[in-house]
């Protein structure tokens, strides 16, 4: 079978299991990723994550996660769903983290696709990576044409906005790579202005050390000066995806797996997780913002309580 005909059932095969856009890359190391994720590092962009130039290496080269590699099967699934009303006394939690752990549903579609490719090629020729493997996801979605990288530093798809969860197949099969986009975000800096902490430039970096997302999830804690901006977030953060013009046009309507488990996890009481404990935190344990553990929402919780009752 051709390059192009492969290409072409590996994309109806991962449609047929539930990827939203599937798209393919070349498996060939990203020397600009590389250079980026340097320039990142010796700016202290990423100095709250374990992050170094191996780490770099490893993420810009398909190679080291699969051995013989030719490509890269890029996949996105919209999870956009419908926005909690904000009430007092309440936290926001970012759409990503209202369902069961985005990471198990995406690497079991990931592992049902790679399946279905190693069918078809009889034989073992995948290897999957969604988020926990060392691969520069964004990048390699880029230049498979799946989207372009926003100011806000996330991909943004055609018609589905930022809102999206990524994986990847990486398969030594000889696909035939798409086009990468010549789209951009042009003069727009929605993104940029809405950022309460500076945390992005407009240049497409940003530094995640003043990134809400990244405040509400280290352990360390959050600097005095930016609590006040962190608002009433106790997990992540989504102003930057949600000002975002092609999100806006896109809408809620993401797939209804990833709607809210329940109330708590949507909009969390903050007394309530300020009293977070055993049994209690058991029922957040499905979710991703369970991964940094019980003292951390309770910190958060804290915070917003704090920024809470400043407007009372």
């Amino acid at each position: 079978m051709e390059a192009s005909q492969l290409s072409s059932a590996v994309k109806a095969l991962a449609a047929e299991c539930g990827a939203h856009v599937v798209r393919i890359a070349s498996a060939r190391a990203d020397l600009p990723t590389l250079e980026r994720m340097r320039a990142a590092l010796a700016r202290g962009d990423l100095a709250t994550w374990s992050y170094d130039d191996a780490y770099a290496s490893a993420a810009s080269d398909p190679q080291t996660l699969l051995p013989g590699a030719r490509s890269v099967v890029c996949i996105a699934v919209a999870y956009a769903t419908p926005v909690p009303r904000e009430r007092r006394g309440r936290g926001r939690v970012s759409a990503y983290a209202w369902s069961r752990d985005y990471h198990r549903r995406m690497q079991a579609l990931l592992r049902r696709i790679a399946a279905r490719i190693d069918e078809l090629a009889r034989e073992q020729v995948t290897r999957v990576a969604c988020d926990t493997a060392p691969l520069a996801e964004r990048a390699f979605a880029a230049r498979s044409g799946l989207g372009w990288i926003g100011k806000h530093t996330s991909l943004i798809v055609h018609g589905l906005g930022s809102a999206v969860f990524l994986g990847e197949i990486v398969t030594t099969l000889e696909l035939e790579p798409d086009a990468p986009l010549r789209t951009s975000c042009g003069a727009c800096r929605a993104c940029v202005d809405v950022c309460p902490t500076g945390a992005l430039r407009g240049d497409r970096t940003m530094d995640a050390t003043r990134c809400i997302s990244d405040l509400t999830q280290r352990r360390d804690p959050i600097p005095r000066a930016l609590r006040p901006l962190v608002g009433t977030w106790v997990w992540g953060c989504d102003l930057c995806n949600d000002a975002c013009p092609p999100s806006r046009k896109a809408g809620r309507s993401g797939d209804p797996a990833f709607a809210p488990l329940a109330e708590e996890t949507a909009e969390p009481d903050l007394q309530a997780l300020l009293r977070l404990r055993g049994r209690a935190f058991v029922r957040l344990r499905e979710t991703a913002m369970s991964w940094r553990g019980a003292t951390v929402l309770r910190r958060n919780a804290a915070v917003a309580l704090g920024r809470s009752e400043e407007h009372t």
